[in-house]
Protein backbone atom coordinates (compact mmCIF):
# COMPACT_ATOMS: atom_id res chain seq x y z
CA UNK A 1 0.00 0.00 0.00
CA UNK A 2 1.33 3.20 -1.16
CA UNK A 3 1.71 6.34 2.07
CA UNK A 4 -0.86 8.12 0.27
CA UNK A 5 -3.59 5.72 -0.03
CA UNK A 6 -2.65 4.83 3.42
CA UNK A 7 -3.08 7.97 4.74
CA UNK A 8 -6.20 8.03 3.20
CA UNK A 9 -6.96 4.92 4.76
CA UNK A 10 -6.36 6.28 7.93
CA UNK A 11 -8.06 9.99 7.53
CA UNK A 12 -11.58 11.05 8.07
CA UNK A 13 -13.56 13.15 5.17
CA UNK A 14 -12.20 16.36 5.99
CA UNK A 15 -8.46 15.51 5.98
CA UNK A 16 -8.13 14.57 9.64
CA UNK A 17 -6.66 11.26 10.57
CA UNK A 18 -7.08 9.07 13.50
CA UNK A 19 -3.71 9.70 14.67
CA UNK A 20 -4.57 13.21 15.03
CA UNK A 21 -7.71 11.95 17.33
CA UNK A 22 -5.03 9.94 19.13
CA UNK A 23 -2.85 12.72 19.46
CA UNK A 24 -5.28 15.03 20.76
CA UNK A 25 -7.29 12.48 23.13
CA UNK A 26 -3.79 10.95 24.69
CA UNK A 27 -4.50 7.38 23.88
CA UNK A 28 -3.69 5.00 20.95
CA UNK A 29 -5.10 4.65 17.36
CA UNK A 30 -6.22 1.16 18.35
CA UNK A 31 -8.65 2.97 20.91
CA UNK A 32 -9.82 5.94 19.07
CA UNK A 33 -11.10 2.86 16.21
CA UNK A 34 -12.95 1.30 18.97
CA UNK A 35 -14.64 4.24 20.28
CA UNK A 36 -15.73 5.32 16.90
CA UNK A 37 -16.78 1.86 16.26
CA UNK A 38 -18.57 1.22 18.86
CA UNK A 39 -16.33 -1.98 20.52
CA UNK A 40 -16.33 -3.01 24.02
CA UNK A 41 -13.48 -2.86 26.33
CA UNK A 42 -13.52 1.38 25.88
CA UNK A 43 -14.93 3.33 29.17
CA UNK A 44 -17.08 5.17 28.77
CA UNK A 45 -15.75 8.02 29.67
CA UNK A 46 -13.06 7.48 27.29
CA UNK A 47 -15.59 6.95 24.70
CA UNK A 48 -17.38 10.27 25.00
CA UNK A 49 -13.67 11.88 25.27
CA UNK A 50 -13.09 10.49 21.70
CA UNK A 51 -15.82 11.32 20.13
CA UNK A 52 -16.41 14.69 21.62
CA UNK A 53 -12.85 15.41 20.13
CA UNK A 54 -13.16 13.76 16.79
CA UNK A 55 -15.95 15.95 16.32
CA UNK A 56 -14.36 19.31 17.64
CA UNK A 57 -11.23 18.49 14.70
CA UNK A 58 -13.88 17.35 12.33
CA UNK A 59 -13.08 13.57 11.98
CA UNK A 60 -15.72 11.34 10.61
CA UNK A 61 -14.53 8.39 10.35
CA UNK A 62 -15.36 5.85 6.32
CA UNK A 63 -18.71 4.28 6.41
CA UNK A 64 -17.14 1.06 6.20
CA UNK A 65 -14.73 1.77 8.92
CA UNK A 66 -17.64 3.30 11.56
CA UNK A 67 -20.38 0.47 10.30
CA UNK A 68 -22.75 3.97 10.94
CA UNK A 69 -25.54 2.41 11.81
CA UNK A 70 -23.90 -0.66 13.32
CA UNK A 71 -21.16 1.16 15.43
CA UNK A 72 -19.39 -2.59 13.99
CA UNK A 73 -17.89 -3.75 10.48
CA UNK A 74 -19.55 -6.92 11.30
CA UNK A 75 -16.23 -8.45 10.04
CA UNK A 76 -13.95 -11.65 11.86
CA UNK A 77 -10.69 -11.58 10.43
CA UNK A 78 -8.62 -14.91 10.19
CA UNK A 79 -5.28 -15.53 9.52
CA UNK A 80 -3.91 -18.69 8.32
CA UNK A 81 -0.68 -19.90 6.75
CA UNK A 82 -2.42 -21.96 3.84
CA UNK A 83 -6.19 -22.46 3.10
CA UNK A 84 -5.60 -25.33 0.73
CA UNK A 85 -4.79 -27.68 3.69
CA UNK A 86 -7.54 -29.84 5.10
CA UNK A 87 -7.28 -28.85 8.51
CA UNK A 88 -7.57 -24.95 7.51
CA UNK A 89 -10.76 -25.54 4.66
CA UNK A 90 -12.11 -27.24 7.55
CA UNK A 91 -11.51 -24.13 10.50
CA UNK A 92 -12.69 -21.69 7.90
CA UNK A 93 -16.15 -24.02 7.18
CA UNK A 94 -16.46 -24.04 10.65
CA UNK A 95 -15.88 -20.11 11.22
CA UNK A 96 -18.03 -19.09 8.26
CA UNK A 97 -21.13 -21.55 9.73
CA UNK A 98 -20.80 -19.56 13.11
CA UNK A 99 -20.34 -16.29 11.37
CA UNK A 100 -23.25 -16.81 9.00
CA UNK A 101 -25.55 -18.00 11.49
CA UNK A 102 -24.45 -14.70 13.46
CA UNK A 103 -25.05 -12.21 10.02
CA UNK A 104 -21.41 -11.57 10.18
CA UNK A 105 -18.95 -11.62 7.30
CA UNK A 106 -14.73 -13.20 7.24
CA UNK A 107 -12.14 -11.03 6.06
CA UNK A 108 -9.27 -13.61 5.22
CA UNK A 109 -5.47 -13.21 5.38
CA UNK A 110 -3.89 -15.56 3.65
CA UNK A 111 -0.41 -15.87 4.49
CA UNK A 112 0.20 -18.41 1.16
CA UNK A 113 2.62 -20.29 3.50
CA UNK A 114 6.24 -19.85 5.03
CA UNK A 115 5.52 -16.01 5.98
CA UNK A 116 5.76 -14.35 2.50
CA UNK A 117 3.49 -12.19 3.60
CA UNK A 118 4.28 -11.36 6.90
CA UNK A 119 5.49 -8.09 6.74
CA UNK A 120 2.88 -7.05 5.12
CA UNK A 121 0.41 -8.23 7.29
CA UNK A 122 1.79 -7.41 10.82
CA UNK A 123 2.54 -3.62 10.47
CA UNK A 124 -0.02 -1.00 11.30
CA UNK A 125 -2.33 -1.23 8.70
CA UNK A 126 -3.90 -4.25 9.84
CA UNK A 127 -5.59 -1.53 12.66
CA UNK A 128 -7.50 0.21 10.12
CA UNK A 129 -8.54 -3.44 8.30
CA UNK A 130 -11.26 -2.61 10.77
CA UNK A 131 -11.98 -6.21 11.26
CA UNK A 132 -14.19 -6.40 14.93
CA UNK A 133 -12.19 -9.58 16.66
CA UNK A 134 -9.38 -12.60 15.14
CA UNK A 135 -9.20 -15.63 14.56
CA UNK A 136 -5.65 -17.03 14.30
CA UNK A 137 -5.75 -20.93 12.46
CA UNK A 138 -2.99 -23.25 13.43
CA UNK A 139 0.87 -21.49 13.11
CA UNK A 140 3.67 -20.06 14.81
CA UNK A 141 3.34 -16.30 15.94
CA UNK A 142 6.51 -14.35 17.19
CA UNK A 143 6.65 -12.44 19.90
CA UNK A 144 6.50 -9.53 18.20
CA UNK A 145 3.29 -10.32 16.01
CA UNK A 146 1.44 -11.21 19.55
CA UNK A 147 2.44 -8.12 20.81
CA UNK A 148 1.16 -6.25 17.86
CA UNK A 149 -2.22 -7.92 18.23
CA UNK A 150 -3.13 -7.80 21.73
CA UNK A 151 -2.15 -3.70 20.59
CA UNK A 152 -5.24 -4.03 18.50
CA UNK A 153 -7.21 -4.74 21.43
CA UNK A 154 -9.69 -6.78 19.39
CA UNK A 155 -11.05 -10.58 20.83
CA UNK A 156 -8.22 -12.98 20.07
CA UNK A 157 -8.30 -16.82 19.75
CA UNK A 158 -6.05 -19.56 18.26
CA UNK A 159 -7.03 -22.86 16.58
CA UNK A 160 -5.20 -26.26 16.28
CA UNK A 161 -2.08 -25.28 18.63
CA UNK A 162 -0.95 -23.46 21.69
CA UNK A 163 0.60 -20.43 20.94
CA UNK A 164 2.31 -18.19 24.62
CA UNK A 165 -0.47 -15.37 25.69
CA UNK A 166 -3.19 -16.13 23.57
CA UNK A 167 -6.30 -18.36 24.18
CA UNK A 168 -6.42 -21.34 22.14
CA UNK A 169 -8.80 -23.99 21.17
CA UNK A 170 -7.25 -27.79 19.84
CA UNK A 171 -6.76 -31.28 21.02
CA UNK A 172 -4.03 -32.37 23.22
CA UNK A 173 -1.87 -33.38 20.75
CA UNK A 174 0.51 -35.20 23.07
CA UNK A 175 -2.66 -37.18 24.55
CA UNK A 176 -3.86 -37.85 20.46
CA UNK A 177 -0.21 -38.93 19.45
CA UNK A 178 -0.03 -41.32 22.80
CA UNK A 179 -2.92 -43.06 21.87
CA UNK A 180 -2.18 -43.74 18.08
CA UNK A 181 1.25 -45.00 19.56
CA UNK A 182 -0.20 -47.25 22.15
CA UNK A 183 -2.81 -48.76 19.59
CA UNK A 184 -0.19 -49.92 17.27
CA UNK A 185 1.89 -51.42 20.70
CA UNK A 186 -1.23 -52.75 21.96
CA UNK A 187 -1.60 -55.19 18.72
CA UNK A 188 1.58 -56.14 19.24
CA UNK A 189 3.98 -53.52 17.24
CA UNK A 190 7.54 -53.87 18.54
CA UNK A 191 9.38 -52.05 14.86
CA UNK A 192 7.54 -48.33 14.90
CA UNK A 193 8.77 -45.69 12.32
CA UNK A 194 7.66 -42.35 13.01
CA UNK A 195 6.56 -39.86 10.16
CA UNK A 196 6.29 -36.33 11.77
CA UNK A 197 5.33 -32.90 10.42
CA UNK A 198 8.40 -30.60 10.06
CA UNK A 199 8.40 -27.56 12.12
CA UNK A 200 9.70 -25.40 9.86
CA UNK A 201 6.91 -24.25 7.82
CA UNK A 202 4.58 -21.71 9.40
CA UNK A 203 1.80 -24.49 10.95
CA UNK A 204 2.16 -23.85 14.60
CA UNK A 205 5.67 -25.25 16.15
CA UNK A 206 4.71 -26.44 19.13
CA UNK A 207 2.76 -29.22 17.76
CA UNK A 208 5.14 -31.23 15.31
CA UNK A 209 7.21 -31.16 18.66
CA UNK A 210 4.73 -32.52 20.43
CA UNK A 211 3.47 -35.33 18.76
CA UNK A 212 7.22 -35.92 18.08
CA UNK A 213 7.69 -36.00 21.88
CA UNK A 214 4.75 -38.54 22.58
CA UNK A 215 5.57 -40.99 19.51
CA UNK A 216 9.10 -41.81 21.97
CA UNK A 217 7.66 -41.07 25.34
CA UNK A 218 5.24 -44.11 24.49
CA UNK A 219 7.76 -46.44 22.68
CA UNK A 220 10.77 -46.06 25.63
CA UNK A 221 7.72 -46.59 28.32
CA UNK A 222 7.10 -49.97 26.10
CA UNK A 223 11.25 -50.79 26.39
CA UNK A 224 11.24 -49.74 22.71
CA UNK A 225 14.17 -48.09 21.21
CA UNK A 226 12.83 -45.65 18.33
CA UNK A 227 15.44 -46.38 15.58
CA UNK A 228 16.92 -42.38 14.22
CA UNK A 229 16.91 -44.17 10.51
CA UNK A 230 13.04 -44.50 10.71
CA UNK A 231 12.40 -41.05 12.06
CA UNK A 232 10.94 -39.32 8.41
CA UNK A 233 10.26 -35.91 8.66
CA UNK A 234 6.58 -34.82 6.03
CA UNK A 235 4.50 -31.07 5.36
CA UNK A 236 1.82 -32.85 6.42
CA UNK A 237 0.58 -33.25 2.52
CA UNK A 238 -0.17 -36.46 0.84
CA UNK A 239 2.92 -35.83 -1.32
CA UNK A 240 5.27 -35.84 1.20
CA UNK A 241 3.51 -39.14 2.65
CA UNK A 242 4.24 -40.98 -0.42
CA UNK A 243 8.02 -39.53 -0.68
CA UNK A 244 8.82 -40.66 2.99
CA UNK A 245 7.70 -44.18 2.69
CA UNK A 246 9.78 -44.67 -0.37
CA UNK A 247 13.02 -43.25 1.48
CA UNK A 248 12.25 -45.49 4.07
CA UNK A 249 11.76 -48.73 1.95
CA UNK A 250 14.76 -48.30 -0.07
CA UNK A 251 17.10 -47.58 3.24
CA UNK A 252 19.17 -50.91 3.77
CA UNK A 253 18.47 -52.90 6.81
CA UNK A 254 15.06 -54.13 8.72
CA UNK A 255 12.09 -52.74 7.84
CA UNK A 256 9.03 -51.25 10.32
CA UNK A 257 6.01 -53.16 10.47
CA UNK A 258 3.79 -50.21 11.39
CA UNK A 259 4.31 -46.31 11.00
CA UNK A 260 2.56 -43.51 13.03
CA UNK A 261 1.68 -40.87 10.93
CA UNK A 262 1.41 -37.38 12.53
CA UNK A 263 -1.24 -36.54 9.92
CA UNK A 264 -3.82 -38.52 7.93
CA UNK A 265 -2.67 -36.85 4.88
CA UNK A 266 0.94 -38.23 5.06
CA UNK A 267 -0.74 -41.66 5.96
CA UNK A 268 -2.85 -41.79 3.33
CA UNK A 269 0.32 -41.42 0.97
CA UNK A 270 2.10 -44.07 2.84
CA UNK A 271 -0.46 -46.79 1.86
CA UNK A 272 -0.72 -45.13 -2.01
CA UNK A 273 2.83 -45.86 -2.00
CA UNK A 274 3.25 -48.96 -0.28
CA UNK A 275 0.48 -50.35 -2.65
CA UNK A 276 2.62 -49.34 -5.39
CA UNK A 277 5.86 -50.95 -3.90
CA UNK A 278 4.30 -54.33 -3.76
CA UNK A 279 3.94 -53.85 0.44
CA UNK A 280 0.11 -54.67 1.74
CA UNK A 281 -1.42 -52.71 3.97
CA UNK A 282 -1.96 -53.85 6.87
CA UNK A 283 -0.93 -57.31 6.28
CA UNK A 284 2.89 -55.87 5.64
CA UNK A 285 3.01 -52.76 6.97
CA UNK A 286 0.12 -51.15 9.33
CA UNK A 287 -0.36 -47.58 9.17
CA UNK A 288 -2.10 -45.17 11.37
CA UNK A 289 -2.59 -41.45 11.54
CA UNK A 290 -4.26 -38.38 13.26
CA UNK A 291 -7.01 -36.04 11.87
CA UNK A 292 -9.94 -38.45 10.08
CA UNK A 293 -9.48 -36.82 6.93
CA UNK A 294 -13.08 -36.77 4.84
CA UNK A 295 -11.21 -39.74 2.36
CA UNK A 296 -9.62 -41.61 5.47
CA UNK A 297 -12.98 -43.66 6.37
CA UNK A 298 -12.54 -44.64 2.21
CA UNK A 299 -8.94 -45.73 2.42
CA UNK A 300 -9.85 -47.88 5.88
CA UNK A 301 -7.27 -45.55 7.75
CA UNK A 302 -7.13 -45.88 11.35
CA UNK A 303 -6.86 -42.77 12.72
CA UNK A 304 -6.70 -40.44 15.79
CA UNK A 305 -9.89 -38.09 14.67
CA UNK A 306 -10.74 -34.83 15.49
CA UNK A 307 -13.34 -31.75 14.30
CA UNK A 308 -11.12 -28.65 12.90
CA UNK A 309 -14.66 -26.89 12.13
CA UNK A 310 -16.30 -27.83 15.34
CA UNK A 311 -13.27 -25.94 17.00
CA UNK A 312 -12.99 -23.02 14.67
CA UNK A 313 -16.82 -22.61 15.04
CA UNK A 314 -16.49 -22.76 19.00
CA UNK A 315 -13.81 -19.92 18.69
CA UNK A 316 -16.01 -18.07 16.57
CA UNK A 317 -18.48 -18.26 18.69
CA UNK A 318 -16.69 -17.20 21.89
CA UNK A 319 -15.36 -13.77 19.82
CA UNK A 320 -18.33 -13.15 19.06
CA UNK A 321 -19.97 -13.36 22.49
CA UNK A 322 -17.29 -10.98 24.03
CA UNK A 323 -18.19 -8.66 20.85
CA UNK A 324 -21.68 -8.72 22.07
CA UNK A 325 -20.73 -7.45 25.65
CA UNK A 326 -20.28 -11.06 27.45
CA UNK A 327 -16.62 -10.55 28.76
CA UNK A 328 -14.78 -13.72 29.81
CA UNK A 329 -16.08 -16.02 26.59
CA UNK A 330 -12.86 -16.01 24.89
CA UNK A 331 -10.86 -18.73 26.84
CA UNK A 332 -8.36 -21.85 26.08
CA UNK A 333 -10.85 -25.50 25.47
CA UNK A 334 -9.27 -28.59 25.04
CA UNK A 335 -10.99 -30.23 21.98
CA UNK A 336 -12.07 -33.69 21.86
CA UNK A 337 -10.35 -36.64 20.11
CA UNK A 338 -10.97 -40.55 19.68
CA UNK A 339 -9.60 -43.15 18.16
CA UNK A 340 -11.22 -45.07 15.10
CA UNK A 341 -9.85 -48.64 14.42
CA UNK A 342 -10.47 -48.97 10.33
CA UNK A 343 -8.47 -51.47 8.25
CA UNK A 344 -5.29 -50.16 7.90
CA UNK A 345 -3.62 -51.72 10.94
CA UNK A 346 -3.34 -55.12 12.03
CA UNK A 347 -1.20 -57.30 14.37
CA UNK A 348 2.37 -58.07 12.94
CA UNK A 349 2.57 -61.07 11.44
CA UNK A 350 4.84 -63.66 13.31
CA UNK A 351 8.59 -64.36 11.72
Amino acid sequence: MTRTSDRAQRSGHHGVSIDDVAAAAGVSTATVSRAVRGLPRVSPATREKILGIAADLGYVASSSASGLATGRTRTIGVLAPFVSRWFFSQSLEGADRELHARQYGLSLFNLGGHGSNRERLFNKTMVYKQIDALLVLCMALSHEEIEHLHKLDIPLVVVGGHVEECAYIGIDDYAAAADAVRHLIDIGHRDIALLHGDDATDLNFDVPRIRIRAYQEMMTAAGLDPRPEWDEAGDFTLASGQRAFRRLWTKPGPKPTAIFCAADEMAMGVIFEAKRAGVRVPEDLSVIGIDDHEFSAAVGLTTVAQRPDEQAELATRMLLDELGGAAGSVRSVVAPHRLIVRTSTAPPRRA
